[in-house]
């Protein structure tokens, strides 16, 4: 059961790139999840993605939706099948990110009204990936090919949205926007988990607002 009601795709895919940063949040204790969460939204970081692999994400998922309302948009990563897919979609995902391409997944976040974004890593996968209805691709694992390979891509796949993710920081977003990249994905280079450990949630706040000046001041300079 939906814990809300679900946006449409164009206005969830406009929370994402006003957001410009996608929140990895993987193994998160479940008493950190909704600190972690409020730490990054006061630093700026509105769109937050829940791993697949978190212990009852679903139930999660719907925790997180309920404390931030409209304010966060939450999605579902790391998933490699339709089943939860449809899952995380019930219990309030309004987008479901995938390391490599699964086209049953797209299918099943097209037909509950979801974006979907699949992991791709060459211009062949990016196009069975958008044709079969993925809204945008993640270029994953980002840091085995750089900025220049999103640019190279973007040159003739200019109508796909492009979000690399791993080994994105604030030391390289700029670059990767700079290619052509909508919003970038980022994990451990966003949210330092032996400080969350601590309750220092204000380390997250401060890393989360670097790395929102940094994408927003990239996008300015275009």
């Amino acid at each position: 059961m939906f814990t809300r009601k679900r946006t449409n795709r164009n206005e969830t895919l406009s929370r994402i790139v006003d957001s410009g940063v996608v929140a990895v949040l993987r193994g998160v204790p479940a008493d950190q999840l909704i600190e972690i969460a409020a730490a990054l939204h006061d630093g700026g970081v509105s769109a937050i993605e829940v791993t697949a692999d978190t212990p009852d994400v679903a139930e999660k998922i719907g925790e997180v939706t309920g404390s931030f309302d409209d304010e966060v948009v939450v999605g579902t990563g790391t998933v490699l099948d339709s089943e939860t897919a449809r899952t995380t979609l019930l219990a309030g995902a309004e987008f479901v990110v995938s390391p490599s391409l699964h086209e049953d997944v797209i299918e099943t976040c097209n037909r509950y009204g979801a974006v979907s974004a699949p992991g791709v890593m060459t211009p062949t996968e990016a196009i069975r990936g958008y044709e079969a209805g993925a809204d945008f691709v993640k270029v994953f694992p980002a840091k085995t090919v750089g900025p220049d390979h999103i640019g190279a891509m973007k040159g003739p796949l200019g109508q796909i949205p492009m979000m690399p993710t791993g080994g994105v920081g604030p030391d390289n977003a700029a670059d990767y926007i700079d290619a052509g990249a909508f919003a970038v994905g980022a994990g451990g280079a966003l949210v330092d988990y032996d400080a969350a450990a601590r309750g220092e949630y204000e380390t997250i706040t401060e890393t989360a607002r670097e790395f929102t000046q940094v994408v927003e001041a990239a996008r300015t300079d275009d």
